[in-house]
């Protein structure tokens, strides 16, 4: 409910309290999903970050903000040291803007998934931070405003319509109201209860709500209440950390938890397979059984015989037929069963051993299990998940690839995943003779094309690594992308530089398309 129409507007009011008069100082992005804005009176600074995550989008308002000196650019720069003139929350829209000087808007539209930022400049859109939204740009400031009739007359017109009269409560209202019996209600108790949750709505407390181990804001009161604010950038300001610390948690959580579940999955299937083949061992002790025979037969087998027919006296004196090898005499054949005889008595007690270590590594893996799901805090999860690593049977819990990996006219191309993956991949998986290549002066992934002795490095495969560098920069939707080239040793990383960030000697500049 953090991104409501009705949180929003007490929201934007709230701005508007604060940074009226305010000018717009610095407007730049770390990373590709969040915004960060600074503004600043003469006397203090005001930031409002914007995180559009496709799984979480939300917005805050840290005290203070550390911008990195590499990695970061700037955005909509026509804007800066513009002053805010006021802020207008659009009616029964998820959306606010700060009114800029010189006609400029820059327009917050929370649309959860297609959230976005969009810079307005005469109430023409000019430029948008998420330029795969292209339905973005024809937006238009004067329509973005929307009515809803509150009328009796339209309730009760449109009982099997409801969540669409009313389209900005969304589905935590709709739940909050179902949970008060709202759909058993009769008509005239139905607009009472809706007259009242809208009262709720209009001067509301913020909500930190806890539902199946995450984190809920909320303007109504409901299940597993947290904490309550009066403040509604204080609130959101609670809810994004606890929820962006919760995810986290939860997410290494459940990587762990998949880790050991795979672990004992695979031990049981050992111990199923295992333990039949050492039944099946322990039923067939023909070897020993053939030895006798044969030692008990050796006045009646010929030299040269392939295998001979004799009774048994370990079965009733049913015939049986023994197998063997004619260039050896009976005596030798009957040392061979022998030796197999005594050789499968070894490998049972080999798989024995075998299953008690399988037996108290399962007995471990339980107890890992167990205190992974009890686990309610990173450090818990981070003191399970080093004991994993120095203790698991295959010595460390495996870890993905900081990297995609690509390949191209038989060279191999590793892009990295975000910013310290950054780092990892230029400083722990490259070796001097790899080509590194980064989109040049925006943020993106570091890239290498792997170095292979006797070859050098094809134009098209360069080309191909570029394309890569491109796509996974802030320049993706651009038309062509300048591409800083060079050899991995002349990259290098400065103590105290943030992660991704590096400085680059030498280098070559390419233009390509951006491609993935």
């Amino acid at each position: 409910m953090h991104n409501n129409y009705y949180f929003l507007r007490h929201l934007s009011a709230e701005l508007a309290n604060r940074i009226i008069g305010f000018t717009l100082v610095s407007c730049f992005s770390q990373n590709k999903d969040e915004l960060v804005i600074e503004l600043n009176d003469g006397k203090i600074s005001f930031f409002i970050k914007t995180s559009l995550q496709p799984e979480f989008q939300c917005i805050s308002f840290p005290r203070s903000y550390n911008r990195a000196k590499k990695n970061s650019v700037d955005l909509f720069n026509p804007l800066v040291m513009n002053k805010v003139i006021s802020i207008r929350q659009f009616s029964n829209e998820r959306s606010f803007a700060l009114l800029l000087e010189n006609e400029n808007a820059l327009v917050f539209k929370m649309h959860s998934a297609r959230a976005n930022i969009v810079w307005f400049a005469a109430e023409r859109v000019q430029e948008i931070f998420r330029n795969n939204f292209h339905a973005d740009l024809e937006l238009r400031m004067n329509e973005l405003d929307r009515s809803i009739d509150w009328s009796y007359e339209c309730f009760l017109q449109n009982q099997s319509n409801l969540q669409s009269v009313y389209l900005t409560f969304g589905k935590s209202v709709w739940s909050f109201l179902r949970e008060h019996n709202f759909d058993e209600l009769d008509p005239e108790k139905r607009w009472r209860l809706l007259q009242e949750t809208r009262t709720r709505l209009e001067k509301p407390d913020y909500h930190l709500l806890e539902k199946e181990g995450a984190f809920v804001f909320s303007l109504l009161p409901s299940g597993d209440t947290v904490k309550t604010f009066t403040d509604p950038m204080e609130a959101i300001n609670e809810f994004f950390i606890r929820r962006v610390s919760t995810a986290a948690f939860q997410k290494e959580k459940l990587h762990l938890l998949a880790h050991v579940q795979g672990k004992l999955k695979q031990g049981v299937s050992f111990l199923e397979k295992t333990n039949q083949k050492l039944i099946a061992l322990k039923g067939d002790n023909h070897y020993q059984q053939w030895a006798d025979l044969i030692m008990a037969n050796l006045n009646t087998i010929s030299p040269g015989r392939e295998n001979i027919e004799v009774e048994n006296f370990y079965d009733d004196q049913r015939p049986v037929l023994i197998k063997l090898r004619k260039e050896l005499s009976p005596q030798k054949n009957a040392e061979a069963y022998y030796r197999k005889s005594k050789n499968r008595a070894i490998e049972i007690n080999i798989i024995k051993e075998s299953i008690a270590r399988k037996e108290k590594e399962m007995q471990q893996l339980g107890d890992w299990h167990l205190s992974l799901q009890m686990a309610d805090d990173l450090s818990s999860i981070k003191r399970i998940s080093d004991i994993l690593l120095k203790q698991s049977p295959d010595k460390q819990v495996k870890q993905s690839k900081p990297y995609h990996e690509f390949e191209f006219k038989g060279f191999n191309i590793w892009v990295g995943k975000n910013a310290i993956a950054n780092d990892t991949l230029t400083l722990k998986y490259s070796f001097k003779e790899d080509l590194w290549l980064h989109a040049k002066d925006v943020a993106g992934s570091h890239v290498l094309i792997k170095f292979q002795a006797g070859k050098p490095f094809p134009k098209e495969v360069i080309e191909r690594a570029a394309g890569l560098a491109a796509y996974y920069s802030k320049r993706k939707n651009e038309s062509l992308c300048p591409v800083a080239v060079t050899p991995k040793k002349f990259v290098r990383k400065r103590k105290g530089d943030p992660a991704g960030a590096v400085v680059v000697e030498r280098e070559e500049v390419i233009l390509v398309e951006p491609r993935e």
